[in-house]
């Protein structure tokens, strides 16, 4: 069972060896998820991550975003990873480097499913090592690997 309750694709995993900025993340990862199929409409779905974003930074703290929308340009729920051993200034609440960027695509009015998805990804961030063994993933496959075959 996925430790995040639904299957990650491997090419919605970035992995940013060099140093990257919040927006180039967040951009890297909508094109990834948009590369499995499951976006109608990528700037529309672009422009909601953004939009998201100027709300409120999604980086929750110790290292984790989890930026997040719900729009009609998705077609079914999708989540798309990205790892960064350096950190990424995200804006967080405590002010520190986010090193993995979970960035939910919900279609519109999926708010159940949307709740119990981040219930099950925040369990799995919780757990005793998995953000470690996550972040010492050296690509894509084995990210989503490690993710799809964990049980939490």
């Amino acid at each position: 069972m996925s430790a995040f309750g639904i299957d990650v694709d491997p090419a919605a995993v970035c992995i940013f060896d060099q140093p990257a900025v919040k927006h180039d993340a967040l951009d890297a990862l909508v094109e990834a998820i948009s590369a499995t199929s499951v976006i109608d409409d990528v700037e529309g779905f672009r422009r909601a991550v953004y939009e998201r974003e100027a709300v409120m930074s999604t980086g929750i703290g110790s290292g984790v975003a989890i930026p997040h929308v719900r729009s009609q340009a998705v077609r079914k729920p999708a989540v798309g990873v990205g790892l960064s051993r350096e950190g990424i200034d995200f804006d967080t609440l405590d002010n520190q480097p986010v090193n993995i960027i979970v960035l939910f695509a919900m279609p519109a009015g999926s708010q159940r499913d949307y709740l119990s998805l981040l219930a099950q990804v925040m369990l799995a961030l919780k757990a005793s090592g998995f953000r470690e063994r996550l972040l010492h993933c050296e690509s894509k496959e084995s990210a989503a690997e490690l993710v799809n075959n964990t049980d939490v």
